[in-house]
């Protein structure tokens, strides 16, 4: 398996981006289906889940029925049903256009979620700093976790508003490794799905790469616009980040190396 440094060679070098109004108010948050990278779904201030084909202009659906912002989205590994994170945590069937599951037991909105790649599990986090575990089929949670008295943005890691965030195997429920190079709060990151690369992104309006192995900082991009949310993708190593406006840019990797 080639290593994160080698990656970031390889990737393609001219910049290019793509913008379009996906929402009438400010978009939350935005996730890649895992399958072809040609699926986008976004949520946003006005209690909409929008799905998008990449290169097409209007919206393939829109999900409604919320109650409240909607702050994270997160297709299954079969793209037939998205899970939402707002007051709660909703599961919508693409196919069907309706809610299949709705799970409620955070005292806070959902911030962060997503679906076990092999079996009917969910897991959901909270500003409330709980991570809990649902089993999809029964309809219950099966484990919650309490975690540090900070938000829980992104599942497996805790961000923490000092600019650390920590890694945790949920397995064996030990600490891995912490990182601490961010010069502001962490508020999103994305694991690269076949490589042992991780990219991380802050208030500090950096966008920094490392590598899961050695657990080195192997590059950053930036400052530019705040980083509120990004999404790393197999095929064209795009990353896409939403801004407090209602657009999402889509741009390729810059290459940066230290």
């Amino acid at each position: 398996m080639r290593r994160g440094r080698q990656i970031l060679k390889d990737v393609i070098e001219d910049f290019a981006r793509e913008e379009f109004v996906a929402h009438t108010l400010n978009v939350n948050c935005a996730k890649f289906g895992r399958r072809a990278s040609r699926i986008l779904i976004t949520g946003g201030e006005d209690l909409k889940v929008n799905l998008w084909a990449i290169g097409k202009p209007g919206a393939l659906l829109s999900l409604s029925g919320f109650i409240s912002p909607v702050e994270s989205v997160r297709p299954d590994s079969s793209e037939v049903t998205i899970g939402a994170g707002a007051a709660s945590g909703t599961i919508k069937n693409i196919e069907e256009a309706k809610v299949v599951r709705t799970f409620t037991g955070h005292r806070s909105s959902c911030a962060s979620l997503d679906f076990h790649p092999f079996g009917e599990f969910l897991a959901t986090g909270s500003s409330d700093t709980n991570m809990k575990i649902w089993d999809t089929q029964q309809k219950r949670c099966i484990h919650t976790y309490k975690v540090i008295p900070n938000e829980l943005m992104c599942l497996n890691l805790l961000l923490m508003a000092d600019g650390l965030f920590l890694v945790w195997d949920l397995t064996a429920g030990k600490l891995m490794h912490n990182f601490c190079l961010h010069e502001g709060p962490v508020n999103c990151l994305d694991v690269h799905p076949y490589e042992f690369l991780l990219a991380t992104g802050s208030v500090d309006t950096t966008v920094k790469f490392w590598d899961l192995e050695t657990f080195e900082l192997i590059g950053s991009s930036g400052p530019e616009n705040n980083r509120e949310y990004f999404e790393l993708v197999r095929i064209l190593s795009l990353i896409s980040s939403n801004h407090h406006i209602s657009g999402i840019f889509v741009w390729k990797w810059m290459t940066c190396f230290l």
